[in-house]
């Protein structure tokens, strides 16, 4: 490996070289690659693309991958949120199992800042402090002011469906003033819980309690969490003329434009990030020794989705927040253990 692609990821045709990370020392000989703080803070950036209710794409620039893997990892399993944990089913006479139905209910997402709620110890007692109570109550009947010979459910029945909308916030202690501002609910009035037909009924109270999604998947507050490293193409020699039509259609639209100069049409990289990396491109021999692929390697962009319960940049905001309390217990774990080898060493 060249010290100039030590931070490039080679994609040829058949194989990808370059895959592992070098920055350590003596991976080149005769060659240092020293860290400096001062170094690390001129390469490392944050960069947001794309930010809307429930969506953020940003570009982290300027770390190793296992610092873009933990920062993944925490989004999907360390950030808390507030779901359902208990189903008290008094009736339900509907064609769900008990079980099932705790299940669909336990995975709605619910709307309630984590923050200002306690954790709930397996051997303490509900109180508003640590515990939500939503309260389901529905019953399905004929529908008189139905036409006769109806056939749709929604008209022919009334409560056919059950939607999550049909939840019913219990508020206990002091939560109704505590979020008056921002009532408890969930995320979503529009997921189906579960279909009913007359003579069914469900009556069940729901508790809701804090977690993390390495407990359960429920409490994840990410729907997705991934990242890429940016693509990056290099063309080594002009493509011109119809050759410049081809390869622009080896890649996805908007990757690669054509212009004209003097007459001459040339392909052009205008976007590199929307590549797919399908290496198409390297399967057309007049293309060969034309165009290198490479994929940046401390450069990720990531995409996360959140499932609505908290903002995706104040996500963000937190999954470094409980990153850099992980290197605050190993700095402390490091220091006490080299402290008491050192003791050890002088006896």
């Amino acid at each position: 490996m060249a010290l100039e692609d030590r931070n490039r990821v080679v994609i040829l045709e058949d194989r990808v070289e370059n895959v592992s990370g070098a920055e350590f020392p003596m991976s080149f000989s005769d060659q240092g690659i020293p860290f400096t703080l001062k170094g690390f803070k001129e390469s490392f950036d944050i960069k947001i693309i794309r930010l809307t209710p429930t969506d953020i794409e940003f570009d982290l620039i300027g770390v190793d991958a296992s610092i873009a893997n933990a920062l993944r990892r925490i989004l999907i399993a360390e950030i808390p949120t507030m779901a359902i944990e208990k189903v008290y089913m008094i009736n339900n006479t509907g064609i769900i199992q008990d079980e099932v139905l705790a299940h669909r209910l336990g995975l709605i997402p619910i709307k309630a800042n984590p923050d200002e709620f306690l954790w709930k110890r397996a051997d303490e007692q509900p109180t508003d402090q640590n515990t939500i109570v939503f309260k389901l109550e529905v019953a399905c009947s004929h529908n008189r002011d139905a036409t006769p010979g109806e056939a749709d459910p929604k008209m022919k029945y009334i409560n056919s469906a059950v939607y999550s909308s049909q939840l019913v916030w219990d508020p206990r202690g002091d939560q109704e003033e505590r979020f008056a501002m921002d009532p408890i609910r969930p995320v979503h009035e529009d997921i189906l819980i579960t279909k009913l037909r007359p003579g069914h009924e469900i009556i069940c109270e729901l508790h809701c309690e804090k977690g993390i999604g390495k407990d359960h998947a429920k409490f994840s507050p990410v729907a997705t969490a991934s990242y890429r490293l940016l693509p990056e193409i290099q063309i080594l020699e002009d493509i011109i003329g119809e050759d410049a039509e081809l390869f622009r259609d080896c890649f996805p639209p908007g990757v690669v434009d054509i212009v004209e100069e003097n007459g001459v049409k040339r392909a052009k990289v205008v976007n590199p990030r929307k590549d797919t990396v399908s290496r198409e491109v390297l399967r057309h021999k007049q293309f060969e020794g034309k165009v290198r692929l490479t994929r940046v390697r401390d450069h990720f962009i990531f995409n996360v989705e959140s499932t609505g319960i908290i903002a995706p940049e104040k996500l963000i905001s937190q999954a470094l927040d409980v990153l850099i309390e992980k290197c605050d217990i190993s700095k402390t774990a490091l220091a006490q253990a080299t402290k008491g080898n050192s003791e050890e060493d002088e006896e």
